[in-house]
């Protein structure tokens, strides 16, 4: 069954199972309250019927002189009867309307009066069923001289009274059990309207692929089916969220692809610029070889050399780009850090150095404390984070530039900057500026000499320190910002 059909179900049938409940004990309590009032009109009947048949003696104690002495008032239906072992017992039924003790009378047959008698067998009072007159209360009491006078009343009011009440209840509780079972209905349907809004936005979302090209979910559960303030909207809340955090991992799924397959690209065009090179020459070098002659001919030995040269060079520059595929690969897998003491003073004086021969063209400014900065961290790691972050500087600004290395400490991080008054980055190349292979020049062009992977190397460096790099630029003001902290995380952890 539905959650709509179980609900009502367990409602509609609970309310009925109070319903029967209440009814059963208003019934019975009116019952038990009528009865009251009826013995307590029956055993006035009784004493009153029992002092007229005292004044007559045990001899003239009869039913038919009694009836003899009119009393007023007599309840409709009264039965009357006197069992005398003088006179024997009968017994009169009255008229069903009121009257007195001279109105008309129906008497009591021997078998009928035989009823009355079984029934008050050692009981004071009893209900009796009489033969052709219906249900009655009766009750017996004696006289002095011993004369049994018996009283009783029709239960007739009580049985169609409590029949009423209960044809009341049930009509009521029916016609509050149709009216409860559609207010339930309706309160149920537009409770669950927001997950029903759940299960189909579900639904759709399920039917579209999402395993392969870019992807975006538009699909949500509308605002006035997702407030947070109920339960079920609470739902339709929490799943839009999980979409919105879907396609927030779908987006950057599908940017991850494209910047693995830009990588693919770019590696394989830096490796086939060399291997094509190298492939060139070697085949010059062998032409050379014999059109020459021989390795003999100076002018083949010549050309062999030169070749060779450039082969050399060219393996040389595969080498490196190699080398720093590798050492991205490793410092991704937090493998390749060796920590120590790092005194980030001295590092930058030498990065200056190295870096000063390669442009004398720029002007070159070093600004350090005083007091040496040191950092637990890796030395030559931190060195080569010096030394790409001045040659990117020195590579894409014009000569002239002034290029100033700072190093101070800010409260518990140490801080490194490499600032430069250039052209500045193209804004287009901010958001990618530490992605691999991201150059400037996006057709791949070797102006620069670069392969793209020296800020990602700085980067990459500089996460597994648990540090921090920024780019500030606009023209004229360009600034990289290191921070380091003096003891990184995983420094401490590996110590342990």
């Amino acid at each position: 069954m539905s959650l709509q059909t179980r609900l009502m179900t367990a409602v509609i049938g609970f309310v009925s199972l109070i319903l029967v409940i209440v009814a059963i004990i208003t019934s019975a309590t009116l019952g038990r309250t009528l009865e009251d009032q009826l013995d307590q009109k029956l055993y006035g009947n009784a004493r009153a019927l029992a002092s007229l048949v005292a004044q007559f003696p045990p001899n003239l104690a009869t039913v038919e002189n009694v009836l003899e002495r009119p009393v007023s008032q007599v309840p409709p239906g009264l039965l009357f009867a006197v069992s005398n072992q003088v006179t024997g017992t009968s017994g009169v039924i009255f008229s069903s309307v009121e009257g007195d003790l001279s109105g008309d009378t129906e008497s009591l047959t021997d078998a009928q009066l035989s009823q009355v008698a079984k029934a008050l067998d050692g009981n004071h009072v009893a209900n009796v069923t009489i033969d052709g007159i219906g249900s009655y209360r009766v009750a017996i009491t004696s006289t002095a001289d011993n004369v049994a006078v018996v009283a009783g009343l029709p239960r007739d009011d009580i049985q169609n009274q409590l029949a009423t009440l209960l044809t009341v209840i049930a009509l009521a509780t029916l016609g509050g059990l149709i009216l409860l079972a559609l207010t339930t209905a309706i309160t149920i349907r537009v409770s669950l309207r927001p997950l029903r809004a759940v299960a189909s936005t579900a639904t759709r979302v399920a039917n579209q692929q999402l395993d392969r090209g870019e992807v975006i979910i538009t699909e949500r559960v509308p605002a006035s089916e997702a407030d947070p303030r109920t339960e079920t909207g609470l739902v339709g809340a929490a799943l839009n969220k999980l979409l919105d955090h879907v396609n927030t991992s779908l987006a950057a799924r599908q940017k991850n692809e494209e910047q693995m397959r830009r990588f693919v690209a770019d590696a394989s065009h830096e490796l086939r610029t060399p291997l094509a090179s190298i492939r060139g020459y070697s085949e010059l070098s062998l032409r050379a070889l014999r059109q020459g002659g021989g390795a003999g001919s100076l002018d083949a030995v010549e050309s062999t050399t030169s070749s060779l040269e450039r082969i050399q060079a060219q393996s040389l520059r595969m080498t490196r780009l190699v080398e720093d595929l590798l050492l991205l690969a490793r410092l991704d897998e937090g493998r390749e850090l060796v920590y120590g003491t790092v005194d980030l003073t001295q590092l930058a004086l030498e990065g200056l150095s190295d870096a000063r021969p390669t442009a004398v063209d720029h002007h070159w400014v070093i600004d350090v404390p005083d007091e040496p900065v040191t950092i637990v961290g890796d030395a030559g790691r931190m060195h080569q984070v010096v030394a790409n972050l001045l040659a990117n500087a020195r590579t894409h600004t014009p000569a002239g530039t002034t290029i100033t290395l700072s190093v101070g400490q800010e409260g518990q991080d140490a801080v490194l900057r490499v600032h430069d008054d250039g052209p500045g980055i193209d804004p287009a190349l901010r958001d990618e500026l530490f992605a691999r292979f991201a150059r400037g020049d996006t057709s791949r062009a070797r102006q620069t000499g670069g392969t793209g992977l020296g800020l990602a190397i700085v980067k990459a460096i500089v996460d597994g320190h648990g540090g921090t790099i920024t780019a500030a630029s606009e023209p004229g003001d360009t600034t990289f910002t290191v921070r380091l902290p003096i003891t990184p995380a995983a420094a401490t952890e590996s110590e342990d």
